[in-house]
């Protein structure tokens, strides 16, 4: 049966060698159309992408968004070097900035937080029993007393509503915060600009102006466009001058680099085609996919070379290796693409579209690459020399990994690789889901970004922000002394986190109006008996109010959902961690003991977080191991073999388990962006595996003598790997070197250790377990009629 499959194989491609013009003709329409998709290409971060959606936490969030607010917040934070922000300077300018925030493009006006904004009120009881109100900063007042401006320093700080949250307790620094409306139409890139803008013109000496929060970051992001462009220039500069050193002939340079120009013309037509938008963060990995392109085109060209130099004709050159390679080279591409199109089972949007996209464009490889390359070389003229060069360089690959041809030394290599995987599993075990230090991993700590998170979060209880919210079944429910006292008792139990900076919620602001209304007796700081007269308090404080809406941050409409916030000073994973278990088991006490009332997680920029984390966890625990799974089914299924599935997965299975353990060492966390990384990269073992692999094989059935066929492996497509290795790392390096992003600074640097140690696992191990185990589908191979390697007796496959 196999060798019937194989045959009509190789009859579709004498056809295909046949017709090359035709061929070639047919890629080169598709390649023009998909050219034509690419002037409309997009690249831009769409936060929604990041979410993912089905997620509990994220259903509420996109429920309560547009009342009590998201996770796309700005905090500016005006700090003064010396004195307090109670001046008339300073309080002037919090106010114009505060303005300013106000009319950024995107902000939701209802939902902005100041000292200096209208919404920001003195509440007290008049003469006549009556709550009145007024704003703490009236701007029509340009030169307020000193004896004005201590009174009003003195009321901010009887209020703690704002004394902590919008003004900081050593009352240096005030913090506006602005919630944006999340929705397509969101331009986080020109909110950042305009934002910067006022930062620029406000800047004023002895004052800092702070910002932080997800649209500064993106904006932030958006900043390093033109680096990228530079970036990439570098990188090309970088590939051309290895193809140059390595091969020295004309074709070994310019085919390699068609390979890239035709696989990222398939692949970013894809993109634009499908109207997805290539995202800032995510670029390392289209780099990769092309250098992967450019290392098959160096697998083709290297053995089209070798085969010239042995048969001294082009065309027959080019037809050996496609023979040789156009197999084992379309296992491994279509192996990558259904390892990055795993990514698609992913809970979050931008590592689905990446899976769909980027699975398409590791696809491509096998027209834009496989085909394409031998059959120009069909085509092209023959080179004037057929000598094939080989330098010291290759001496020095042969001498470091001559050690796995012989059994004694194939036996010592399996024993320190399965010393350090123990070691590596070990610290395997520390790497953590989620942030694994303050601020944004992906700027570097002296970023502007990072500066700004650490100095509001040092002033102020936090900046990070948890919504949890308290809903009950009918109109007006809150109101219902029992659910207000459940809700206290809740806040309580999440009073236990030392994290916690603070908390706002509806039960602190019934008990603090009733003690208005009883001329501040603290005795009166209490929830009332009954309904009625909670919602008393709650009208009269909206009455003092002239301002709509007084109650909004609070609860909805209806008075069916109260939102309680919680205040952080980060959301690192252990923050996030603690924070929901708190929170859960709070929640597992209150739902059931009072009618009606349900408490839900969870919303702001701790819970989006949370929902995050939990969603890369799950990611990770099913999209590697699917990775590991489904490469081995398709290389048994391809080979026959079962010894050949587990045969190219140990090397993938060692590089990604040394991967997690540089991670755990390095202290980097596993989040929405790093999983890709992984997953894209674990493929890249295969590559080099199957390549190395189907050298012993072909070797074997020649030599009949396994060690010889292994190192004639190594001093050949060994060779060949080490240097397509090298280009592969070309391709992400730039990004450590220049990238002042520093994901993807770091995203490149794990990425360069995953292509390192999948090379090292491709040489060392996969030679090493032949040497010591032979498999029976390496040491029984044979060519049949067509020259397709089979397992077995040549008669009876035959038969």
């Amino acid at each position: 049966m196999r060798h019937r499959v194989t045959h009509a194989l190789h009859l579709l491609e004498e056809r295909i060698f046949a017709t090359p013009k035709l061929i070639f003709g047919a890629i080169l329409l598709i390649t023009v159309f998909f050219a034509l998709q690419i002037p409309a290409l997009r690249m831009q971060s769409e936060f929604s992408d990041l979410l993912p959606q089905k997620h509990p936490f994220i259903q509420l969030h996109n429920e309560i968004r547009d009342t009590f607010g998201g996770a796309s917040q700005i905090a500016v934070a005006i700090e003064v070097a010396e004195g307090t922000i109670f001046t008339n300077e300073t309080l002037a300018l919090v106010y114009r900035v505060t303005q300013a925030v106000d009319s950024l493009p995107g902000v939701n006006h209802n939902l902005v937080t100041s000292l200096t904004h209208r919404t920001a009120r003195k509440v007290w009881l008049t003469e006549t029993g009556e709550l009145n109100s007024q704003p703490y900063y009236d701007p029509g007042k340009t030169r307020l007393s000193p004896e004005e401006l201590d009174a009003l320093r003195k009321d901010v700080q009887a209020n703690p509503r704002v004394y902590g949250l919008m003004v900081s307790p050593d009352l240096r620094a005030a913090l506006i915060k602005a919630q944006l409306n999340e929705g397509e139409g969101l331009d986080l890139r020109k909110t950042f600009e305009e934002l910067q803008k006022v930062r620029a013109s406000e800047a004023t000496k002895g004052v800092k102006i702070h910002a932080t929060g997800q649209p500064v970051l993106v904006g932030w992001v958006y900043t390093y466009l033109p680096q990228i462009l530079q970036i990439f220039l570098y990188t090309l500069l970088l590939m051309v001058a290895l193809l140059v050193a390595y091969f020295r002939r004309f074709y070994g340079v310019l085919l390699p680099l068609l390979g890239i120009a035709l696989s990222s013309i398939w692949g970013l037509g894809f993109v634009s085609l499908f109207k997805f938008n290539l995202d800032p963060l995510n670029l390392v990995i289209p780099f990769l996919i092309a250098a992967r392109a450019m290392s098959h085109s160096i697998q083709l060209v290297e053995r089209y070379y070798g085969e010239l130099a042995v048969v001294r004709d082009s065309k027959t050159a080019a037809r050996n290796a496609f023979d040789d390679l156009f197999r084992p080279g379309s296992l491994a591409v279509v192996v990558d693409t259904v390892g990055i199109l795993v990514l698609a089972l992913g809970a979050a949007p931008i590592n689905t579209k990446l899976g769909y996209y980027a699975g398409f464009w590791a696809f491509s490889v096998i027209f834009t690459v496989l085909l394409v390359v031998p059959l120009l070389l069909l085509l092209l003229p023959q080179p004037g020399s057929t000598e094939n060069r080989y330098g010291k360089t290759r001496d020095l690959v042969v001498a470091v990994f001559c050690v796995v041809g012989k059994r004694a030394g194939g036996v010592a290599v399996l024993g320190v690789a399965l010393v350090l995987f123990s070691g590596g599993a070990y610290y395997s075990t520390k790497v953590q889901i989620g942030e694994a230090e303050p601020g944004s991993p992906l700027l570097y700590p002296t970023h502007d970004y990072n500066v700004s998170s650490k100095a509001i979060n040092t002033r102020f209880p936090g900046s990070e922000e948890l919504y949890i919210v308290a809903r009950t079944k009918d109109k007006g429910g809150l109101k219902r002394p029992e659910v207000l006292r459940a809700l206290e008792e809740f806040q309580n139990q999440m009073l236990y986190d030392p994290a916690l900076g603070g908390a706002k919620s509806l039960p602190g602001l019934v008990r603090a109006v009733n003690s208005l209304t009883h001329n501040t007796d603290p005795r009166w700081s209490q929830i009332p008996d009954s309904g009625p007269e909670v919602g008393g308090l709650l009208f009269a404080y909206m009455a003092a109010s002239p301002i709509p809406g007084a109650l909004k941050e609070f609860l909805n409409s209806d008075e069916t959902d109260a939102n309680m916030v919680f205040f952080y000073k980060d959301h690192q994973a252990e923050t996030i961690h603690r924070a929901i278990q708190l929170a859960k088991e709070g929640i597992a006490k209150a739902n059931g003991s009072v009618k009606d009332l349900q408490i839900l997680l969870a919303g702001g920029v701790v819970g989006v977080n949370a929902a995050i984390n939990e969603a890369v966890r799950d990611d990770n625990r099913l999209i590697v191991p699917l990775v590991l799974v489904l490469s081995f089914i398709f290389v048994m299924a391809f080979y026959g073999s079962f010894h050949a599935g587990w045969l190219m997965v140990l090397p993938m299975l060692f590089a990604t388990v040394m991967t997690y353990a540089y991670m755990g060492a390095r202290g980097i966390g596993m989040n929405i962006n790093t999983v890709p990384v992984i997953a894209v990269g674990i493929g890249v073992g295969i590559d080099y595996a199957i390549y190395i692999m189907n050298r012993i094989r072909e070797e074997m059935a020649s030599l009949r003598n396994l060690n010889q066929a292994v190192m004639r492996a190594i001093s050949t497509t060994g060779f060949a790997v080490i240097f397509t290795a090298t280009t592969l790392v070309a391709g992400v390096i730039m990004w450590v070197v220049f990238s002042d992003l520093r994901f993807q600074s770091d995203s490149a640097l794990l990425l360069t250790v995953m292509l390192v140690l999948n090379a090292v696992a491709a040489m060392f191990l996969v030679p090493a377990w032949v040497t010591v185990f032979k498999p029976a589908f390496i040491t029984n191979v044979y060519l049949d009629e067509d020259g397709v390697l089979q397992v077995g007796e040549p008669a009876a496959a035959t038969a």
